[in-house]
């Protein structure tokens, strides 16, 4: 696996950060922002919330009410659903979030 991860670039030992990402199985954004995870080495926890209205509500309380999947947390702070990671990668700004440790 180092030899893949030194191929494609990916440097998953300087990421220390807590991510953690609330999914629908079959959402495609989802999908999308945890083909970015991944690829940035990025050792997730994700919650499947299809269906579980509790689930989705303790989303919705850390994520200033929002209900829409994914919803996206590095070391506790709240980046947002695919499109704000992809922005924040494209702007050279999620790197810097993921070498963090979490507080």
């Amino acid at each position: 696996m180092q030899f893949l991860n030194r191929l494609l670039g990916r440097k998953p030992d300087s990421v220390k950060a807590n991510v953690e990402i609330y999914t629908w199985q079959i959402c495609p954004y989802c999908i999308r922002a945890k083909l970015l995870l991944w690829w940035k080495g990025v050792n997730f926890t994700e919650y499947k919330i299809d269906g579980d209205e509790a689930a989705r509500a303790t989303m919705a309380a850390r994520s200033n009410q929002r209900r829409s999947v994914p919803q996206i947390f590095i070391n506790n702070r709240h980046v947002g659903g695919c499109d704000d990671l992809y922005a924040l990668d494209s702007k050279g700004q999620l790197d810097p979030l993921l070498i963090q440790t979490a507080s």
